[in-house]
């Protein structure tokens, strides 16, 4: 089973929400839907779901096309970030509300809920009431009740984002596995490259109601086709500035020149923006190649085994993202060494040229 988008678009009041989207969703792994907030994921999954009406366009499922078909109708899940669960009821009856629904005999019922509460470790409290659980054991209640239903597609907006980190670390490695061999369509939706790339499958960069790149996660993340597409799957936020290209020289605006190499040598001599992730502007100067740059800390950050530091660099804004602990000093000039051989290289108007 496929779910697709044909030219499918969403205005409210004569404002466009979704500008018109053709998009192919296959079985067997997770469609990522990835952007910051407001992007328009939550609106594309509306549309999919058909919570929401099209503007234009079609929604298939199949090959049917359920563009006029009530949510209902269409035999699909939705996982919110909230924690959705009737609290009148017990978590036996919550993963079984749909089935019942759906008039299905009480033995398959039963079997389909405790299929799933064993997949999602809920087993030992069926009988118990939302209230009585914490945050992830009601997530689990929710996902559960998604997998028993047997759904042609599942939609999960952001449904991690509640949840405290270790949960989230948990419940992320076990998602791929929860749905793996069900033959249902998974939508997921996030803002965070790093849960794209773990999740893996296929992902759809969404900036400003429109799908910017759409393919495999791995290869979107190498290869983003613009600019704003790296800057959607960058975080922390990709590092930019203006180049000029002369010979196989380059050399940014704040004076920084390097050698240009391999395939960057044979752009056309003009203007480009050049555009770097953090972790591959070092405060450490190892390796051949590396290009020295000085700019002025403006924050710092640890996380975990990583330090990160903001610092100023002419007219921009840069940030690097290197592992073990670094002594910065806000407001004092540091150095740092990128690696050019990671540059992407986009023309003015942000389109990638090499």
């Amino acid at each position: 089973m496929t779910l697709e988008l044909r030219q499918a678009a969403k205005t409210i009041r004569g404002i466009t929400h979704i500008k018109p989207t053709s998009l192919l969703l296959e079985p067997g792994y997770f469609n990522v839907l990835l952007g910051q907030t407001g992007s328009g994921k939550t609106s594309l999954i509306k549309l999919m779901a058909g919570l929401d009406p099209l503007a234009s366009g079609q929604v298939l499922m199949g090959g049917q096309d359920v563009s006029r078909l009530s949510t209902q109708k269409r035999n699909i899940s939705l996982v919110h970030q909230f924690f959705v669960n009737y609290p009148h009821m017990t978590v036996f009856e919550n993963i079984a509300s749909p089935l019942r629904v759906a008039r299905m005999a009480q033995s398959e019922i039963e079997g389909r809920v405790e299929e799933a509460a064993d997949i999602l470790q809920l087993r030992p409290m069926l009988h118990r009431r939302p209230h009585e659980l914490s945050g992830g054991q009601q997530q689990r209640c929710a996902l559960a009740r998604a997998i028993a239903k047997e759904s042609r597609a599942v939609f999960l907006d952001e449904p991690l984002a509640n949840l405290d980190y270790k949960l989230r670390e948990e419940l992320r490695e076990q998602l791929p596995e929860l749905f793996a061999g069900r033959g249902a369509v998974v939508v997921y939706a996030t803002s965070e490259p790093e849960e794209a790339l773990l999740l893996g499958g296929k992902t759809a960069l969404m900036q400003d109601g429109e799908v910017t790149q759409f393919g495999p996660t791995a290869q979107i993340y190498r290869n983003p086709s613009s600019l704003t597409a790296a800057r959607v799957f960058s975080d922390p936020p990709i590092n930019s500035a203006r180049m000029t290209k002369h010979g196989d020289v380059a050399r940014l605006d704040t004076g920084v020149e390097w050698f240009l190499k391999g395939d960057a040598r044979n752009l056309r001599d003009g203007t480009y923006i050049m555009a770097i992730r953090p972790h591959h502007v070092s405060p450490v100067a190892g390796g051949d190649g590396l290009v020295p740059l000085t700019g002025r800390v403006q924050l710092t950050e640890l996380s975990g085994s990583d330090s990160s530091a903001h610092f100023e660099m002419g007219a921009d804004s840069w940030v690097s993202l290197a592992h073990g602990v670094h002594p910065y000093e806000v407001g004092e000039d540091h150095r740092f060494y990128m690696d050019p051989t990671h540059a992407f290289y986009f023309n003015t108007d942000g389109g990638l040229v090499g």
